[in-house]
């Protein structure tokens, strides 16, 4: 997930390499052109030992074993240049066959993806968590096949917390924070003890949709409204920033670095190295942070003190997804292949590597009956069933997310004005919608 986006989202900056994988050690030009198919995938590792390269060659490889005749060829991307050259590609007559990427909207809208029951069975459609279907469907008709998801929780130090007094020292429970006061409190006791970010709020260009979405859920505002449409500029978003602004920024309470600066790799890289005492994150920092001796503890984001304890906002979930361009006529084929590389092993096994949760009902059951799903990632998991996502099925959504990015920072910057910043977006997010 891209950071993912998944983004979301979950999922990471990558490698700038292009990667070419085939089934059966074909190197790609030497098969029958009408029985290959392509796949232009985004790079999940960080590194060649983690790159998703040796999870593609043995997919292939088996897929062909299985298949005999049908080849597949997969070039890896990273996350930053996919969409723009997977758009690229398609602009030039080279649509690939499927891409696995951050967004897919604009591609439906155009009539270049072939839908769900053109590729699978009812059986294997239905077999999507809901909210990952949802967010995947144009005008009730699946597009995007959810692929793999996160969810987004709130991290904390555990140490951190108690050396500064939030967390009693014989507490057996955690912390519980209920409302936006409780995470003021805990982040002033932590500035008092000398933490460098008490909370990190990464609202810099990488990933501010994220950070920005989960706060406004947690007042009851959000990107859309029931229908649908746009709302970047509601009361209840203004409200939002205007809280962060004069609760978290004006006291200091996020750190050295402005939060229209911070990106979310270098907040969770300072959260692994135990410099934050609070940020939303999701499985795999938790994970690496623990790895390097952090104890970290996750709840859902409490909720704006205006909204009530006794709210629970939906968490937010992000995905990446899978998409079939028509433009080959390979639709059997590709068939074939999504049938094969969304079997719950295989599935769990992807979902596995990269500490994100798998997109169907199956393989999440699989997955939380086996040793690849901790405590933690059930948590996650769970999140995940009842969260929002960002308005992917909008073909606008790839240009409003950037613009969110770019700007949302600014709402909360010692000068900035949250309500003119808001209304800034919500007028260039009208305009890419009438484009």
């Amino acid at each position: 997930m891209r950071r993912r986006n998944f983004g979301a989202a979950a999922t990471t900056v990558v490698l700038g390499l292009l990667i070419p994988l085939a089934g059966c050690g074909s190197s790609g030009g030497n098969a029958d052109d009408s029985r290959t198919i392509r796949l232009v995938a985004a790079e999940y590792g960080d590194s060649p030992a983690t790159s998703s390269k040796a999870f593609w060659d043995k997919m292939t490889a088996d897929f062909t074993a299985s298949n005999p005749g049908i080849e597949v060829e997969v070039q890896l991307l990273p996350w930053a240049d996919i969409d723009s050259e997977v758009s690229r590609m398609v602009k030039a007559g080279d649509a690939p066959d499927m891409a696995l990427m951050g967004s897919y909207s604009d591609f439906a809208a155009q009539g270049k993806l072939y839908s769900a029951p053109e590729l699978l069975s009812v059986s294997a459609e239905a077999n999507f968590l809901q909210p990952l279907a949802d967010a995947g469907s144009v005008r009730n008709t699946l597009y995007g096949l959810p692929f793999v998801a996160s969810s987004r929780l709130l991290f904390y130090n555990e140490k951190l917390l108690t050396d500064a007094g939030v967390i009693g020292k014989d507490a057996k429970n955690g912390w519980q924070p209920k409302t936006w006061q409780d995470l003021k409190s805990a982040a002033k006791a932590l500035k008092e003890k000398g933490v460098k970010f008490p909370y990190a709020m990464p609202l810099g260009p990488e990933e501010a949709h994220a950070e920005a979405m989960i706060w406004e859920l947690s007042n009851g505002g959000g990107y859309a409204d029931n229908s649908g449409n746009y709302s970047l500029a509601s009361e209840q978003n203004i409200e939002t920033f205007r809280w962060i602004k004069a609760n978290l920024v004006v006291p200091g309470l996020l750190g050295p670095t402005p939060p229209s600066q911070l990106n979310r790799a270098d907040a969770f890289a300072a959260f692994a190295r135990g410099e934050v005492g609070m940020l939303n994150g999701y499985p795999s920092l938790a994970h690496e942070a623990r790895s390097k001796g952090i104890t970290v503890g996750a709840v859902t984001m409490p909720v704006s003190d205006m909204l009530g304890s006794g709210e629970l906002p939906p968490n937010v979930g992000v995905a990446d997804w899978m998409m079939a361009f028509r433009q080959n006529g390979h639709r059997e084929e590709i068939g074939k292949f999504l049938d094969f590389v969304y079997r719950d092993k295989n599935l769990s096994d992807f979902a596995g590597r990269y500490h994100l949760l798998p997109s169907t009902v199956s393989a999440s059951r699989t997955m939380a009956g086996s040793s690849g799903m901790d405590e933690n990632d059930q948590q996650f998991l769970t999140a995940l069933r009842s969260a929002q996502l960002y308005p992917v099925d909008d073909p606008s959504w790839m240009t409003i997310s950037d613009t969110i990015k770019r700007n949302i920072g600014r709402a909360v910057d010692p000068s900035g004005d949250p309500k003119a910043v808001l209304e800034e977006i919500a007028a260039k997010a009208n305009e890419a919608k009438k484009g």
